[in-house]
């Protein structure tokens, strides 16, 4: 069993808020960590998939279940299933407010349920839980294995490698067919498929909107809504430029990144690891793997984005606290890391004291006063939790 990272956070929320959320795209885990989590709590738990018919209609008359119930903690399932809860379990957390009344769980953002957003504003705390995060599994599984075939659980306790593609497979046809148009995607699974590949070959690049809508002819607002459905499931993120100074010409679109590497590299139909070496984005894929890794694991008052100018500074991620940029990475796939004159112009703008190139295996050493060479690993449990 492997101990999820957020473990901690959940049952520390669970003792401060009426409800907690874990949220996450399907199959990351958070039934699992939810189940583990029931047996630290000082009372009777019980639990209810709403995938289940059985459990959906225990909840036809959800006040009266929750109130007859009222002394356990709750564990709702897939509540993005029956959202017509929310207005109820706000009704019952405004007549009884102690903590640890319900652990929610969902495969959808708060954005895509909005009557929660509206509804338990205040009484409820969302954790999102993403796939195996390199920390999680340092030890059990080899970096390259990771990075090519992702980090959700069923594909990490696959031992059988063509099985665990399959898998993958099976969960990009079930998002396609299934669970996206049935969030309210409004476009058909042919074209959520050829998004969702055109998203992947474009994973670590900058977004432009028109271009894609282009390509996949629809209207730029059109693939702006796909896009957002698409992040609002937890499969791509956005990296935001960073700018300070608005006289400065800064490249203004979001950074897109797939979220999980395994499902990006069965988009591209790629076999095997040595199929992504002789990729030629292989540097954007492990920009990829590496900026997912770094979000999962940076704490909440840290916020990410990447810098570049039109004037070619430019560099990875921008890790910025308040209002100030704190420390930089440039991400590069090679065995001798350096820094070029747009990473150094970039550092010097930002004014950062520390910053990094975070490569595959390198050793850890000052390449020169202000800037550290190291491994993903070795930045992940040295340097990062000091961000």
């Amino acid at each position: 069993m492997v101990k999820r990272y957020l473990q901690k956070e959940v049952i520390k929320r669970l003792k401060h808020y009426p409800a907690t959320g874990i949220i996450g795209a399907r199959q990351t885990g958070k039934t699992t960590l939810a189940k583990q989590i029931s047996s630290t709590i000082d009372k009777d738990v019980i639990y209810l998939d709403l995938e289940s018919v059985a459990d959906y209609q225990k909840l036809e008359n959800p006040e009266l279940y929750f109130e007859q119930h009222r002394d356990k903690c709750i564990i709702i399932d897939e509540i993005q299933n029956k959202p017509n809860l929310f207005p109820v379990l706000r009704s019952i957390i405004d007549k009884d407010r102690k903590p640890g009344r319900f652990l929610i769980l969902g495969s959808a953002s708060p954005a895509l349920l909005k009557q929660s957003s509206e509804s338990l504003a205040g009484r409820i705390s969302y954790v999102r839980l993403d796939p195996f995060n390199f920390i999680e599994i340092d030890g059990k599984h080899n970096l390259f294995s990771h990075w090519f075939l992702g980090g959700f659980p069923p594909v990490f306790l696959n031992t059988d490698f063509e099985m665990a593609k399959q898998w993958l497979n099976d969960f990009i046809n079930s998002y396609t067919q299934r669970d996206l148009p049935a969030l309210g995607l409004p476009a058909n699974p042919v074209m959520i498929k050829r998004l969702w590949i055109m998203l992947a070959h474009l994973s670590g690049q900058i977004l432009n909107y028109s271009d894609v809508a282009k390509s996949l002819q629809v209207t730029s607002p059109t693939i702006k809504t796909y896009i957002d459905f698409f992040e609002n499931s937890f499969l791509i993120r956005r990296l935001q430029p960073y700018f300070f100074n608005i006289k400065k010409r800064i490249i203004k679109s979001p950074k897109v990144f797939l979220t999980d590497t395994g499902i990006m590299h069965r988009l591209l139909n790629l076999p095997d690891v040595e199929s992504l070496y002789a990729y030629p984005l292989v540097g954007n894929s492990w920009e990829s793997y590496v900026v997912n890794q770094i979000i999962s694991l940076a704490t909440p008052d840290t916020e990410l984005f990447y810098y570049r100018t039109k004037e070619g500074s430019e560099v990875d991620i921008v890790f910025v606290k308040g209002l100030k940029p704190v420390a930089t990475a440039e991400i590069k796939f090679s065995s001798s890391p350096s820094l070029s004159a747009g990473n150094t112009r970039a550092i010097k703008t930002l004014e950062t004291g520390i910053n990094f190139v975070i490569t595959p295996q390198s050793e850890d050493y000052l390449i020169r006063e202000n800037v550290r060479a190291c491994s993903l690993s070795d930045f992940l449990s040295k340097y990062l939790p000091d961000i």
